[in-house]
């Protein structure tokens, strides 16, 4: 079967998320349109598309033989096949089978316009375990699965927990099961967790989608325009979950990491990905660290300190190997500043702690101790032994209306707003003695300074 190119995905193993290259089956729609009317997309593989539409006709019983054809024509860059047969269609169309072994009669693809109110925007990121207690119990559930080997079989749970089962033949007619027991019973499955015995396609996605289902996991694979359609969707796709490890295929910052880790509740870790690295001469925040990178080396620490890590930058496809949302400015070209305006006003939480991309050697004890404590509304903000730093620092949502108004002043300089916020200044020797403090500090702006930091590696 055809694959589609690479794909960013990750993999899960002893708690960490690691960035692979991969493939994934392929997945075409073709339209079928016939003597100008159109009467099925068909899902499919990429491949000898001409005898899937003519044998899709030949088996509705539209054709006998090629002599019935009129014109044939497949133009796979639109997806469509139109064709002209002799005689006429029947003036009202039996619903047609779609994609999958044994799939349920479909008659049109949900629109993800209809999806349950709140499916999306939950930032509780999902627990491995979850995912994988899920898993063994639906694995328990099939038992006519194990007897015949030819039954589906498909869960829907939260917190680990399952609370509706189905099986069938078709893969997709377990959703629609589910679906209906829940409707039947008044179970909301927004924000759930499906898992399933078969490959997910795009029409398990949309349906998922339109319950509500925040995470689809699997045995197997998915196909690449499902992966597309989670991508759109904002559902977290997770395939091969199996002993302890899984691959993630869409919104890999939906899984929790270090899930053993204390996290800090109520803020939001950031790194602000700006700049143009004009001393270094590339992008510093993506030069190699151990077996990482700077910015790497910078989330893995953050990572395990927070439940949520965001990236604010303008070039997201440049951290796609980074297992999390990022977010672009909304005052673009204003310089730091305007990332720190745009982490507040996409953080989900109502304070951040904020670290420039080019700082590997953040200290998670000095970061703890900052995010603890008190005496201030808007901003902390520590110094290190050369001076204020704003850009390891940890800012509230109260102080978003403050900086705002000073971008649209034309206002760029953090230090002078500072002074117009409630914060409070931690002096260098309050928290020297931390472990890692004064590294915690250090920045990479020049080659010299990059190889003094990969000398003490």
């Amino acid at each position: 079967m055809p694959e589609s190119p690479d794909h960013s995905i990750f993999t899960y193993r002893d708690g960490v998320l690691k960035p692979v290259r991969g493939r994934v089956v392929a997945e075409f729609p073709l339209q079928l349109i016939v003597n100008g009317r159109e009467i099925a997309t068909l899902i499919a593989s990429p491949h000898d598309l001409r005898f899937l539409a003519a044998g899709f006709l030949r088996l509705q019983g539209f054709v006998r033989s090629l002599a019935d054809f009129e014109m044939f024509s497949v133009c796979e860059d639109f997806g469509t096949a139109n064709v002209r047969i002799k005689g006429e269609l029947p003036e009202r169309l039996q619903p047609v089978l779609t994609s999958g072994c044994g799939s349920g009669i479909s008659f049109s693809m949900p629109r993800l316009e209809d999806r349950a109110q709140g499916a999306t925007g939950n930032s509780v990121p999902v627990k491995p375990s979850e995912i994988f207690s899920l898993m063994d119990e639906l694995a328990r559930q099939a038992s006519n699965y194990r007897r015949h080997g030819g039954i589906h079989s498909a869960a829907a749970g939260r917190g680990g927990d399952m609370f509706l089962y189905a099986e069938d033949l078709g893969r997709h007619n377990t959703l629609d099961r589910i679906a209906g027991e829940a409707l039947f019973k008044g179970i909301d499955l927004t924000g759930t967790i499906l898992v399933t015995s078969g490959r997910v396609s795009t029409e398990m996605v949309a349906k998922a989608a339109l319950l509500g289902v925040r995470l689809i996991a699997s045995r197997t694979s998915p196909t690449d325009m499902a992966i597309r359609l989670c991508d759109r969707s904002e559902i977290c796709l997770v395939g091969y979950v199996r002993e302890g490890r899984f691959t993630v295929y869409s919104h890999p910052e939906l899984i929790e990491q270090y899930p053993d880790r204390a996290k800090i509740d109520g803020v939001t870790g950031v790194i602000l990905a700006g700049g143009s690295s004009t001393r270094m001469g590339r992008n510093k925040a993506l030069l190699a660290l151990g077996d990482t990178t700077i910015i790497g080396a910078l989330y893995r620490t953050l990572a395990a300190i927070f439940p949520e890590v965001i990236i604010v930058t303008n070039t997201p496809e440049e951290y796609a190997g980074i297992p999390c949302r990022t977010v672009a400015d909304i005052f673009p070209g204003a310089g730091s500043i305007a990332g720190l305006h745009a982490a507040l006003a996409h953080s989900r939480t109502e304070r951040i702690f904020v670290a420039a991309c080019d700082m590997p050697l953040v200290s998670e004890e000095l970061i703890r101790a900052l995010c603890a404590m008190d005496g201030w509304e808007d901003a902390l903000i520590p110094f290190s032994d050369g001076g204020q730093e704003p850009l390891h620092a940890v800012y509230a949502r109260s102080s978003l209306a403050e900086i705002q108004g000073a971008l649209e002043r034309g206002e760029k300089k953090i230090l002078d707003i500072l002074t117009r916020l409630r914060t409070r200044l931690v002096a260098w020797d309050e928290i020297r003695h931390i472990p890692g403090a004064a590294d915690s500090f250090r920045n990479v702006n020049t080659p010299e300074e990059y190889e003094e930091i990969m000398r003490g590696q």
